[in-house]
């Protein structure tokens, strides 16, 4: 089931009847408060937000979903007419999957989607990592540190999982860039950084395994208990 929060009703009724034509099950949503009347009774494969909606917008449905476990892995696609850099990065550090800007194609729209969830299932049958102090479940959605649970962001937490895959190989920003946020391109952009420094500091002593690597990008490298 897909679940499409949107309060223009042509655009809402068009896209659920995409999806629905793909094979999609698919329910739309004008207002947020029976969005989360439905959230409360059945979680769906993947939501499509936008962010102009009537009584909260979307970014703050967006961040009340990264908070709460049940819903913090659930993949978000973000529909809006907003298509500058700062609108999309925000998005994005909020914890969307995708973020697509309207007008848009019926055809990409379901291209996305599909691309979204053929990589939450990948994600979703990783086993568990370990590295050194650090262990993290991606199935579980959670990051344990000398057994102590610590609480990522889903950016944060994908950006930790991306590293351990890739552990003591260096891994470009560019690459980074692209696999977490979409923005490989984007090279100024300072969302890395930010997500770096703030996850070396919620991993404490397990945070010294993200190493800079200048000029390049980062690592997960450190001495293995």
């Amino acid at each position: 089931m897909i679940y499409l929060v949107e309060d223009d009703d042509s655009i809402r009724k068009l896209v659920v009847y995409a999806l629905e034509s793909q094979g999609f099950k698919a329910q739309g949503f004008e207002h947020p408060a029976a969005f989360w009347d439905a959230l409360s009774l059945s979680l769906p494969e993947l939501v499509l937000l936008d962010i102009m909606l009537p009584d909260e917008d979307g970014i703050s449905i967006l961040r009340r979903l990264r908070r709460d476990p049940r819903t913090a892995a659930v993949p978000v696609i973000m529909l809006t007419a907003k298509n500058t850099e700062f609108d999309r990065v925000e998005g994005l550090d909020a914890g969307a999957d995708d973020y697509i800007s309207k007008p848009f194609g019926m055809m990409e729209l379901i291209a996305r989607i599909r691309a979204v969830l053929r990589r939450g299932s990948t994600e979703s049958h990783a086993s568990s990592l370990q590295y050194g102090v650090l262990s993290v479940s991606p199935e579980r959605h959670e990051v344990l540190v000398n057994g102590r649970q610590v609480n990522l962001t889903y950016k944060e937490f994908l950006l930790l999982q991306i590293l351990l895959e890739n552990r003591d190989r260096v891994l470009s920003r560019e690459i980074l860039l692209d696999r977490v946020w979409g923005l490989g391109a984007e090279r100024e952009n300072r969302t890395l950084d930010v997500h770096i420094r703030t996850l070396r500091a919620k991993l404490e002593e397990a945070g010294a395994y993200i190493q800079t690597v200048r000029g390049i990008g980062y690592r997960l490298n450190g001495d293995e208990q």
